[in-house]
């Protein structure tokens, strides 16, 4: 299955419990189609470059919400019902291409060059160089100490 970004740009005037709800209905919609939603961003308010006109006026600022999905190919055809919201100002499908995921990733040569590209350091595998710096300024003030004696 293709991963697929999905933006819905709402209106300002629409609550959060719709936008939710739309957001909800579209990832629904994905998993009735045995579909992965793997990621949700919400942009909040973002001011548009140009104003879109509706038939209730016109809108120069709205919410944006990005959805990352994997579904079947076939999504992007039923996904037209969104043009009947009117809730949305505009929605975007776009499509990942040439993209490998998974185990195809790990045994595809190029991947596994990839892969040697980063270093094989761990978070407990890190020294911590504070800890040294520590013992420093602990023999300075024992030494400092002495001296005020």
């Amino acid at each position: 299955m293709p991963l697929y970004e999905c933006m819905l740009l709402m209106k300002p005037t629409v609550e959060k419990v719709a936008l939710i709800d739309l957001v909800a209905q579209v990832g629904r919609h994905a998993y009735r189609r045995n579909g992965v939603i793997t990621d949700i961003k919400s942009f909040s308010w973002v001011f548009l470059g140009y104003a879109i006109k509706k038939r209730d006026g016109r809108y120069y600022k709205g919410q944006l919400m990005q959805m990352t999905m994997m579904a079947p190919p076939s999504f992007n055809k039923e996904l037209h019902y969104l043009n009947k919201e009117d809730q949305l100002l505009r929605w975007l499908l776009v499509k990942h291409r040439n993209t490998i995921y998974g185990l195809d990733f790990l045994n595809d040569e190029d991947g596994k060059r990839d892969l040697l590209n980063y270093p094989r350091v761990g978070l407990y595998n890190m020294k911590d160089h504070d800890e040294d710096d520590g013992d420093e300024d602990e023999d300075e003030y024992a030494e400092g100490m002495e001296e005020t004696k």
